[in-house]
């Protein structure tokens, strides 16, 4: 193809255009507003190439009055003329040449000017490149600073899909996830979808449905083999391809599917978990895919760059995914972990069953109020998601460190342990049945020494005096009984206490013991609750425990 150059008619130009001629495609220009060619009229400010101009006909409305890096202005005119030129026209000439210039220096003038264009048409290709892929880092980076600062699985996926669109420019996209089957294959899950013409909602009814991971179909084949797929119109596939397109999106919706892109999910382990399906890369971003007209007018195929974009894109997108689902994992091992760990303390204390989460309801919705507070002293305090939360975990284990106070301090609900309390009444009832022994001795002795008549005379006041005895043991044991209660202990409580511990109870093998031991009466005295100091500081240290598992 030859070299187009571009002259104004004019004779002082003659000659020079009949030394080109041949060599170059020779276009005349007329006026100064458009320029005729066999074909059409096109603008003067459009044109690009050589330019031979004679600089005694230049006038006020000369065209070329800016620099373009894909034109090159040659004037050919007297030194008399040049000096009248504006110093702007003189800026971006090429070259000047006076009138009687020699058909040799014409055309090497010319032969410089075309390997100039040239070298300026290689030099700006080359920058448009760099842009481009300058700009495909730029969104590559800013996608995947997105994608990497999003933890909620559901709202990745959303942002997986839109970010691919639109970087892709692509009418609409779809995200496919690999699962188990549950028979030892595996299948793919249709998982979101967004289609920038169409309301997909009204249109058809999205569903989780699962495909086969198979050469069947395009989502499957490229789930099966890893390899992209670059299809410039799924209704002209080639016949030998396994794989085929599903028309019945399209036959219920009106929708024109042509162009798409399907890129594998590749993760850090090179597996794919997942498919990308891109659909319509459009030239016009805002344009609507509403016919065939327009899948035709602005429907392009997807270009190499564009599939290196989406790969990538795809792969970050997995390695996000997979950290998403992995961090949704953790939490839900640590839900069940605070869960099981706050069931255990409430089994371990049934009495106060339900208070964790009771505390963490209203801890939580009391640091949601200071959140959404603007008066003093809590404006400008603002608790965020993963704070609020943070909150809640810290509410629910506020007693967690109940797990290393021993289990008979926890629940203790009365002064003395069931054992304790057990070995007090044996104590008291050894000795009530010590008292009736004793009596009944007393009394056979009398018998046998004063005979039946005096016995019988005096019995009654040998049971009053037992009875009376019996009821001060009775009167003894509900004062201890009393006392071990976790209320306010009476007023002369512990001096009662005192006197109880003077009496003994003789054992079986002749040795005496208190009534009442040291230790038991110090717990009985215990003023108020059921805990000694000893147990107190114990099971007060239950939130020292519970602040460094924190």
């Amino acid at each position: 193809m030859k070299q187009p150059i571009y002259y104004f008619i004019n004779h002082e130009l003659d000659n020079i255009v009949e030394v080109l001629q041949g060599a170059y495609e020779l276009i005349p220009l007329k006026g100064d507003v458009k320029i005729a060619t066999a074909q059409k009229n096109i603008l003067l400010s459009t044109v690009q190439g050589i330019v031979l101009v004679s600089a005694n006909k230049i006038s006020e409305n000369f065209p070329f009055t800016e620099p373009n890096s894909q034109r090159c202005l040659i004037f050919i005119g007297k030194e008399s003329e040049f000096n009248k030129l504006p110093v702007g026209l003189i800026n971006i000439a090429y070259c000047l040449l006076p009138v009687s210039v020699s058909k040799l220096m014409i055309r090497k003038q010319v032969e410089n000017a075309c390997t100039f264009l040239q070298s300026k048409e290689v030099v700006e290709n080359a920058r448009m490149r760099l842009e481009g892929q300058t700009q495909i880092m730029y969104e590559l980076n800013r996608v995947g600073m997105a994608l990497s600062s999003e933890r909620n699985t559901e709202r990745l996926l959303d942002m997986i899909v839109r970010k691919a669109r639109e970087v892709t420019r692509s009418d609409a996209a779809s995200l496919y996830l690999v699962e188990p089957d549950g028979k030892g294959g595996q299948q793919l899950r249709f998982k979101y979808t967004i289609n920038e013409s169409l309301d997909v909602e009204s249109c058809v009814q999205f569903q989780e449905l699962t495909i086969p991971v198979s050469y069947q179909s395009m989502a499957g084949f490229v789930a099966e083999s890893g390899i992209p797929l670059n299809i410039e119109d799924v209704y002209q596939m080639p016949i030998e391809a396994p794989y085929g397109f599903n028309r019945s999106f399209d036959e219920k919706t009106g929708y024109r599917t042509k162009s798409m892109l399907v890129v594998p999910m590749f993760n850090a382990l090179n597996y794919v978990i997942g498919v990308l399906q891109l659909i319509n890369h459009k030239i016009v971003t805002k344009v609507k895919i509403t016919n065939l007209e327009t899948v035709n007018r602005f429907v392009n195929p997807y270009p190499q760059e564009l599939v290196d974009l989406a790969t990538s894109l795809a792969s970050q997108a997995a390695v996000a995914l997979e950290n998403s689902m992995l961090y949704q994992n953790i939490k839900n091992l640590f839900e069940g972990f605070v869960s099981a760990s706050v069931k255990a303390i409430e089994q371990r204390d049934p009495t106060t069953s339900g208070h964790s989460f009771r505390v963490a309801d209203l801890t939580v919705g009391l640091g949601e109020l200071v959140d959404r507070s603007s008066e003093k002293p809590f404006a400008g305090i603002r608790f965020n998601r993963d704070q609020l939360t943070e909150i809640r975990y810290a509410s629910l284990l506020h007693d967690f460190g109940k797990v290393g106070v021993r289990e008979e301090v926890l629940i203790k609900a009365k002064k003395l342990y069931p054992l304790q309390f057990e070995l007090l009444k044996w104590r008291f009832d050894s000795y009530r049945h010590g008292v009736e022994q004793n009596y009944s001795k007393r009394k056979l002795d009398y018998l046998l020494k004063k005979g039946q008549e005096q016995y019988l005379l005096n019995l009654p006041d040998f049971d009053s005096t037992l009875a009376k005895e019996l009821q001060q043991i009775d009167e003894m044991w509900a004062m201890v009984m009393k006392s071990n209660e976790p209320t306010v202990l009476a007023e002369g409580s512990f001096e009662r206490l005192i006197e109880i511990a003077q009496l003994s109870l003789e054992t079986f093998d002749g040795k005496t013991t208190p009534l009442l031991t040291e230790n038991e009466i110090r717990t009985l005295s215990i003023p108020k609750g059921s805990l000694n100091e000893e147990e107190r500081r114990e099971i007060e240290q239950h939130a020292y425990h519970t602040f460094v598992f924190l």
